[in-house]
């Protein structure tokens, strides 16, 4: 992790890579997340010329005899929250960066396609000792020192189990208004988080990042490697062979199966950053997906 100044000139690259990227392959008037802004059904009034007629309301005008529109309420407080899994097993990287990074990268384009007008960001971030909350406000200097705590997070102690499904569970306490939750993390583990997510997904829309390192899903072809889990400290040498490459590939893959039928079962979209991979283009195509679908134009 970098510290002091490095840190801060590292964290402002990010922000203008971000910025100059996500800015300039994402034209149109909104670049977030969220389909638009707003869709909150307001006040019934009289239809005057030039109203869109696909805002009519049926029910009033049939009701009046005199046409009606149904005006909106722009959303313009969208709350965005967003659970940072930072635990034992993402202090790991094998290509690029470490997985870690990746989570710092994540919560930096999450914030930018998300801020603006009056919307709000806060976060949870869980290293598996600790559990640090930020509160939800506006703002770009807010927005910034959020992604500072997220880089500037310690790294647990060998040996710290994560608990992913606690720091989910958390976010539903107190209730909030309906917004957005983002889930970063590289889901290796047990799948107790599938039950919490999908109890928010009754409040929230939800997307979840899975952050993959080549190592997590491939073994090299080196001879004899030491396996380590890092949240139990437990190791193990063993000999690469071409069996074993085989049985762990398809014991990987079965389990990032079961995270993305998981994630696909509460409703959340699913977004997968690699360490070995351009993650900026990837969260572009991702928003440009999910637009295409709010668009109708993907069925």
């Amino acid at each position: 992790m970098l510290q002091g100044d490095r840190l801060e000139a590292g964290l402002r690259m990010l922000e203008l890579e971000v910025r100059r990227r996500l800015d300039g392959l994402l034209q149109g008037n909104h670049l977030g997340l969220v389909p638009g802004p707003g869709s909150e059904p307001g006040e019934a009034r009289p239809y005057q010329p030039g109203d869109d007629v696909r805002r009519m309301d049926w029910a009033v005008t049939a009701r009046t005899t005199v046409p009606h529109i149904r005006d909106t309420v722009a959303d313009r407080e969208l709350e965005t929250w967003v659970v940072a899994d930072l635990s034992a097993s993402l202090d790991f990287g094998s290509a690029v960066c470490e997985k870690r990074d990746l989570v710092v990268c994540a919560v930096a384009a999450i914030a930018h396609l998300t801020g603006g007008g009056g919307n709000r960001i806060g976060a949870l971030i869980a290293n598996g000792e600790t559990t640090k909350r930020i509160p939800a406000r506006g703002g770009s200097a807010h927005a910034r020192g959020l992604v500072k705590a997220v880089a500037q997070t310690p790294r647990a102690p060998e040996g710290t189990r994560g608990d992913l499904a606690k720091a989910i569970d958390q976010l539903r306490r107190p209730p909030r208004r309906r917004g957005l939750a983002v889930v970063i993390s590289d889901f290796l583990g047990d799948l107790s988080w599938q039950r919490p997510l999908r109890a928010l997904s009754q409040r929230h829309d939800l997307i979840g990042v899975e952050i993959v390192d080549p190592r997590d899903v491939d073994l090299p072809e080196v001879g004899t490697v030491v396996l380590s889990d890092p949240e139990t400290g437990k190791q193990r040498e063993v000999h690469a062979s071409a069996l074993l490459r085989r049985e762990f590939a398809a014991a990987a893959q079965e389990h990032r199966d079961k995270v993305a039928s998981g994630l696909r079962r509460a409703g959340a979209a699913h977004l997968v950053l690699r360490t070995d991979s351009d993650w900026i283009a990837d969260v572009v195509r991702f928003v440009v997906a999910r637009k295409r679908r709010w668009s109708g134009a993907v069925r």
